[in-house]
């Protein structure tokens, strides 16, 4: 031990005059904290980026955090209620969670890059009445539609509804091909209130009265859920999904649709990498425009934002590391591999090659692109609306006791206007 102390002496002597005058000093390490969830391979590709900026700023370090998606929406609004979140976090409720967003405008190189490019989304990262923060950008855009099992409908003989076709002409097909092969899924809708949107806006539901407040239960969202109510008696829908998980869980059908259990399955854009890799070459699996009612063909959009914090320690540090992920060449990179609809303006506008894309993928991500210049006015207010969070909660909450028949329809529209109300007054007094 003591033969080590003249050079542990020496090079103490060394850092203070190296200090002293102005000599070089190795940089100090920051460590920044990224939760992160994934649908498919996304948290690989992000590992993947994170490393190379790492080896280009070795002053900073990323903790990259995966998580699963529940722990998105339950357990990171609470740390950063009490001050404990991390720096930055993939997030779907942006508009929930924007009175804790950083506002990066001061610390990144070019501001008019980011409002270019991410312009309508910033919105949804805004704390209500802000018109100039920049928080985060689109890890992806979000479209939903159905993902339908080619292989099941041309083994019952049944020909698939065209384009245009309505939500009753899928159901009646779906169910005449589950009953042919025995399927015992015709038609998988997620246990989310955002995909039922995707049903609820094509049934012309408004959402918001004319004084601009929600006014959840009208016309359009009574025929969407007495569809879903319908189809869950006759058996179009099975309990064996909604009625595995009660409150507001989120309960998809992926592995059902996987083991080609599901003939029809509504759900989205964020599936397909997922899809190409799960189900390979065990059938022929294609991505449909969204089915038609008295509201038109629309989707819902949606997607994840990557935000930055301002419980934050690190604000600079965190910009540089937005900067670097956002630039158009490493989220072109990121889009591209992680088989995602662009949530960046110009890159939609001049096209992204998918070139790890299965066909199947491929013809999936045309499908969704179409889609997604043809969604409704309403489905981005729903989606901009700081509120949004609560709507969606309340709404599958009770149509899902509707459905599993701890109440009636009736009830559960009474629930949800006085849920909505409810939460919206509690959150106003914070």
């Amino acid at each position: 031990m003591r033969a080590a102390t003249p050079v542990i002496a020496s090079f103490a002597l060394s850092l203070l005059a190296a200090t002293a005058f102005g000599g070089p000093v190795a940089a100090e390490t920051t460590t920044l904290r990224m939760t992160w969830y994934s649908d498919g391979n996304e948290g690989e590709v992000m590992a993947d980026l994170l490393k190379r900026f790492h080896e280009q700023n070795n002053d900073i370090e990323i903790v990259l955090d995966q998580v699963p998606f529940k722990a998105i929406n339950e357990t990171l609004p609470v740390q950063l209620a009490s001050g404990q979140g991390p720096d930055m976090a993939r997030v779907v409720d942006m508009g929930g969670l924007s009175r804790f967003a950083l506002d990066m405008r001061p610390f990144l190189k070019d501001p008019g890059y980011w409002e270019t490019n991410f312009g309508p989304f910033l919105e949804w990262m805004r704390p209500a009445g802000d018109t100039k923060a920049i928080p985060g950008f689109m890890t992806q855009l979000t479209v939903t539609g159905p993902f339908v099992n080619k292989t099941l409908f041309e083994q019952a003989g049944v020909a698939m509804p065209g384009e245009k076709s309505t939500w009753e002409d899928w159901a009646k097909a779906a169910k005449q091909v589950a009953d042919k092969v025995q399927a015992p899924f015709p038609l998988a809708l997620d246990r989310s209130g955002h995909r039922f949107y995707a049903l609820a806006v094509s049934q012309g539901t408004q959402v918001f009265g004319a004084n601009g407040e929600p006014d959840v239960v009208d016309v359009g969202f009574k025929r969407a859920a007495q569809l879903v109510y319908d189809w869950h008696k006759s058996g179009v829908m099975s309990k064996e999904l909604w009625g595995s998980v009660s409150g507001t869980a989120y309960r998809g059908a992926n592995d059902e649709f996987k083991n080609a259990q599901v003939v029809m399955y509504l759900s989205g854009s964020w599936q397909i990498s997922q899809f190409a890799k799960t189900v390979g070459d065990a059938f022929d699996w294609v991505a449909v425009p969204n089915p038609c009612g008295p509201g038109g063909c629309s989707s819902m959009l949606g997607g994840a934002g990557l935000v930055a914090f301002k419980t934050t320690q690190h604000p600079k540090e965190v910009a540089r590391v937005m900067d670097y992920l956002a630039s158009e060449p490493v989220l072109a990179e990121f889009y591209s591999r992680s088989l995602f609809v662009p949530g960046h303006l110009g890159l939609a506008k001049k096209g992204l090659d998918y070139p790890t894309a299965s066909p199947e993928a491929a013809a999936a991500l045309r499908v969704f692109t179409a889609s997604a210049a043809q969604i409704s006015p309403i489905a981005y207010r729903i989606q901009g609306y700081s509120n949004s969070r609560i709507v969606l909660n309340a709404v599958i909450s009770r149509l899902g006791q509707a459905v599993s028949g701890e109440t009636t329809l009736e009830d559960a529209y009474k629930r949800i206007t006085a849920d909505v109300a409810q939460q919206i007054a509690e959150r106003n007094k914070k």
